[in-house]
């Protein structure tokens, strides 16, 4: 029976594959919560109370652009 050395590159590469899980996993979470608060902040300066404030104290403040991403590119690769 052989016996095979121990790979600890094994190891090391199943740690960069949990730590990349984790970063896409964080940019996913920041960008759901950026399109809500995009979402909310437009919504606000189209309602009326929102508009006034607006109106009144931020005559400057404009909607913002929404940030989209293509289906395509959140599904993960094969």
């Amino acid at each position: 029976m052989e016996r095979y050395p121990d790979i600890k590159s094994n190891q090391n590469f199943l740690a960069l594959q949990s730590q990349l899980e984790g970063t896409e996993n964080r940019i996913a979470i920041a960008r759901r919560d950026y399109i809500t608060a995009v979402k909310d902040y437009n919504t606000e300066l189209r309602t009326i109370p929102g508009r006034w404030w607006r109106a009144l104290l931020y005559p400057e403040s404009e909607p913002m652009q929404n940030f989209s991403v293509a289906e395509e590119t959140t599904k993960c690769p094969r």
